[in-house]
């Protein structure tokens, strides 16, 4: 019988032979742990996430390297520039509408209004040394001169406020001749109350109504009807102004069109886009009705300017210069000789020098507007008032005369008396000065309503043709793209 080896231990039963001992396996790192081998490598660092306008650029890029993005492209920048040549073209020309629009019936209205409260104020002064140089027997006429003087004065000036702004220094100037007005009033009661009792100190309070006048009221509608002259200018520049901005996206757009069309007749061989050719057409369409529009308004506006505005102001002013001839004329025989200044190394009367002056710009003024009279109906009643005029300046000579020799009543006769005096030539200028510039306004409104219907319409054409055009483009390119499909 067979033992096995001492000191080895038998195998259990059914096994056989045992199999060697395996041999271990290295022991894995844990993390953290010093030494037990090199740590793994750490992963690669995520990409970062590319923005959607990075994406969008990129994707264009990629479309704008084939034909079909080529032409999206083309036809988005052809519908872009033309919406937005339409849309300047209309906001130009309501912007140019509208100041047209206002010289009509806005700026030369109220600078109209401006001049005819100058002259009432004047013609009221006028009318109040007339009737004072009659005395008690003042005239129903002259003394219903003076009011409507005064009430077309104040008339103006409630106008005038109602078309002014609050803090606008023509409602400062409103307020002061509305301050002043009453105070004027005043003055000229107490000189006729005085003048009816025979009382000397009547002419003091007529000089000092004059004085009122001619330093405080008269100047401050001056400056009113400047200002409104200025706002005037500044409507008239607005709306002759050319559209320059519209007019350079006009041709860009027809440029943009033209390439357009040349690219796709060299590409396909065919010579017309019916989408193409439509937006051309109302591109052109809307350019040209641009340049005629505006430039027949404009040449119409500066008609209305030229013989209307300017025709009208010269009018206004050698008007004025009459009725403070008048004035002045009158107040000589009210003062009588009270009021002197040095001219020339003399002593004159300070009221027949200022009779001079208006005198000379009446002369000037007549000549001006004989000029700037463009026809028939403007060229006679200016020649009326010049003849008037010169037939003026010999009565008055002869009235001064009689009034230096001591003959005070002929030469009152000769100044406010019937027939023969200068009122006679007074009343021929001041009518005369009356057709004439009812006649310039009738040219002015004429002339400056041609220039507003000329651009009629045309913003609205503007926004529609542009829309039809900017169709057309998208439409033709769409065409094109069809083919790729």
């Amino acid at each position: 019988m067979n033992r096995p080896p001492k000191g080895s231990a038998a195998p259990p039963p059914g096994t056989g032979v045992p199999a060697p001992p395996a041999a271990p396996s290295p022991s894995r790192p844990v993390p953290g742990q010093r030494g037990g081998g090199a740590p793994a490598s750490p992963p690669p660092p995520a990409a970062p996430r590319r923005t959607a306008f990075a994406e969008g650029v990129d994707r264009l890029r990629a479309a704008a390297v084939t034909e079909p993005g080529r032409l999206r492209i083309i036809g988005a920048l052809l519908a872009a520039l033309v919406v937005a040549f339409g849309t300047v073209a209309a906001w130009q020309m309501h912007e140019r509408s509208a100041a047209a629009d206002d010289v009509l019936f806005r700026s030369q209205p109220l600078t109209s209004d401006a001049a005819d409260i100058y002259r009432s104020l004047a013609e009221a002064n006028t009318a109040a040394s007339s009737g004072f140089l009659a005395g008690g027997q003042e005239t129903e006429e002259s003394r219903e001169r003076y009011e409507k003087g005064i009430r077309t004065a104040a008339e103006g000036l409630v106008t005038a406020a109602a078309n002014s702004d609050a803090d606008s220094p023509s409602a400062d100037t409103i307020g002061r001749l509305n301050r002043l007005l009453p105070e004027y009033k005043g003055l000229i009661e107490r000189a006729r109350t005085y003048n009816r009792q025979g009382f000397p100190v009547g002419g003091a309070y007529l000089r000092y109504a004059n004085e009122k006048m001619q330093q405080e009221m008269l100047p401050a509608a001056e400056d009113l009807y400047k200002t409104e002259n200025r706002r005037l200018d500044a409507d008239y520049g607005d709306a002759e102004s050319s559209p320059w901005a519209a007019i350079a996206l006009g041709v860009l757009a027809l440029a943009a069109l033209a390439w357009a069309q040349h690219r796709t007749y060299r590409r396909t061989n065919r010579v017309l886009n019916h989408g193409l050719v439509t937006a051309t057409a109302g591109t052109a369409v809307v350019l040209l009705w641009l340049l005629v529009g505006h430039g027949v308004a404009r040449s119409n506006l500066g008609d209305s300017y030229d013989h209307g505005v300017r025709s009208l102001n010269v009018l206004h002013d050698a008007r004025i210069a009459s009725l403070k001839a008048r004035g002045n004329e009158n107040l000589t025989l009210v003062a009588r000789g009270a009021e002197t200044k040095k001219a020339g190394g003399e002593t004159v009367d300070a009221y027949d020098l200022d009779f001079g002056k208006n005198m000379d710009a009446l002369g000037k003024g007549l000549a001006e507007a004989a000029r700037l009279a463009d026809d028939d109906a403007g060229e006679r009643p200016v020649a009326a008032a010049d003849g008037n005029m010169t037939e003026w300046k010999k009565r008055h000579a002869r009235a001064r005369e009689q009034d230096e020799n001591g003959n005070y009543q002929q030469a009152l006769d000769l100044v406010i008396g019937g027939k023969g005096a200068t009122v006679e030539c007074f009343d021929g200028v001041d009518a005369s000065l009356a057709t004439a510039l009812a006649h310039e306004e009738r040219e002015f409104r004429r002339a400056a309503g041609d220039g507003l219907d000329a651009m009629d319409h045309l913003p609205q054409g503007a926004g529609v043709l542009a829309a039809l055009g900017a169709a057309g483009a998208l439409l033709g390119i769409g065409r094109r793209l069809s083919e790729y499909r």
